[in-house]
């Protein structure tokens, strides 16, 4: 199993002056980066193989894999047209994506505990998984996860009316695939940047394979654990007073 991360993003959002502007998954929570973060986790939970797809300011990403020596080595791709979309930056890492057996495909941006990972890598046959959270609030921010009999059938910041579904949470911003689903979610990718929709976020790149139904997602329930999606300034306050107090220590990973 590896881990392809997304951290090309500008941030913009953040509202940070921009002189400082830096990526988000360099925000530091309690002394240690994001980035720094997810590689700890998930190499707590037996993830070694690591890419990191990278876009604004990657020197200062590269910098801090090399101040961190963090072994092995995480593999990098550039999407130096960053501000276009996800979906372009997804494409950038096409071969990590679609290498064979499992992949997690990961935002940079999570602040989050172990038992999310956790969550993610459980079991050890390839399984195509989604994570759920249903304590979540509304509004047109959070990614909402729709299930009706046991089947994701919706992924999406704008709900239908029309839609029917059994519940409704918030998607994390993790997934995992197994092989066939990578290499078909990398032939998604690959026709929206043939269809002039670059521009796209990943996520509807995501919905379309969950709404092809050709491959069986599993929705893992995370309600409870911590979390939260730096977005916004007020999201780094919160993520400091209320996430980071709830997080088990990082210990065991060197």
């Amino acid at each position: 199993m590896r881990a392809v991360i997304l951290a090309a993003g500008q941030g913009l959002r953040l509202q940070q002056p921009k002189q400082e502007q830096i990526p988000k998954c360099l925000l530091q929570f309690d002394g240690k980066t994001l980035l720094e973060r997810h590689l700890i986790l998930l190499k707590s939970v037996g993830v070694y193989d690591v890419t990191l797809a990278l876009g604004f300011r990657h020197e200062l990403i590269e910098a801090e894999i090399k101040r961190l020596n963090w072994q092995p080595s995480p593999e990098t791709f550039v999407n130096s047209s960053f501000d276009l979309g996800s979906v372009l930056t997804v494409h950038t890492v096409t071969d990590a994506v679609t290498r064979g057996g499992d992949v997690l495909l990961m935002d940079a941006d999570v602040l989050c505990d172990i038992d999310i990972l956790s969550a993610l890598v459980a079991n050890n046959q390839s399984i195509n998984r989604l994570l759920i959270d249903y304590n979540f609030e509304e509004g047109e921010e959070p990614v909402k996860l729709c299930i009706r009999d046991g089947i994701p059938v919706e992924l999406r910041k704008k709900l239908s009316v029309d839609l029917k579904y059994d519940t409704v949470g918030e998607s994390v911003g993790f997934f995992r695939f197994d092989e066939s689903a990578a290499q078909r979610f990398a032939t998604i990718v690959r026709e929206y940047i043939d269809s002039n929709r670059a521009h796209m976020p990943h996520e509807e790149a995501v919905r379309d394979l969950l709404q092809e139904y050709n491959h069986i997602f599993e929705v893992r329930d995370i309600t409870g654990a911590p979390w939260m999606e730096i977005d916004f300034p007020k999201d780094i306050i919160r993520a400091k007073n209320e996430i980071l107090p709830q997080l088990k220590p990082l210990l065991g990973v060197v």
